[in-house]
């Protein structure tokens, strides 16, 4: 293949290239090069373009997206090494202790004593009057918090407790009711 001219010439330079030029183009390349010339103060000047045809463009553009598919797709599970199919030190029993005997009297003994105070514990009178003032807190706090937020919504405008369309004296006397149900003035 031969270089075709954009423009033509008298000189002989810029129409014909050297051989060992034109060889590795027609090797590397599907299309010849281009010669485009121009003209600037100094005289005519030549630069070689290499147009490339669409194929190659889409070689070269989904060649490294094939790639790193491809690593992707194939990865596999990802292990921790040659042991990391086998079960660590810890799932190995150790050595059987000797037993001593009155050691495990002493803690058959502790075992039913802790047994025995938890349950005394849990029966008696001041853990369930505790219980029970835990739960009353917990609604009155409830209680608290939903009347803070009533008044806050009222005096703004928004949510349940809005007053919005009452006129402003109407507005003033539902705030300083729900102030006085919540405790607050």
């Amino acid at each position: 293949m031969v270089p075709s001219l954009v423009c033509g010439s008298s000189n002989p330079f810029i129409n014909t290239l050297p051989p060992s030029s034109s060889s590795s183009f027609t090797q590397n390349h599907l299309r010849p090069p281009v010669i485009v010339c121009f003209r600037n103060k100094e005289g005519i000047s030549a630069s070689m373009e290499v147009s490339r045809s669409p194929l190659e463009i889409l070689l070269k553009s989904l060649l490294p997206l094939a790639a790193s598919a491809v690593v992707i797709l194939s990865s596999g599970t990802a292990n921790a090494g040659f042991l990391s199919g086998l079960s660590g030190i810890e799932s190995v029993p150790g050595p059987q202790l000797p037993r001593i005997d009155f050691l495990n009297r002493w803690n058959d003994e502790n075992q039913k004593k802790y047994a025995e105070a938890d349950a005394r514990f849990k029966e008696s009178p001041l853990l369930k009057k505790l219980l029970e003032q835990s739960k009353l807190n917990k609604e009155k706090n409830r209680q608290e918090t939903l009347d803070k937020y009533c008044i806050r919504g009222a005096e703004w405008g928004v949510g349940d407790c809005s007053a919005e369309a009452m006129s402003p004296e109407d507005r003033e006397k539902f705030i300083s009711m729900l102030k006085k149900k919540a405790g607050v003035e």
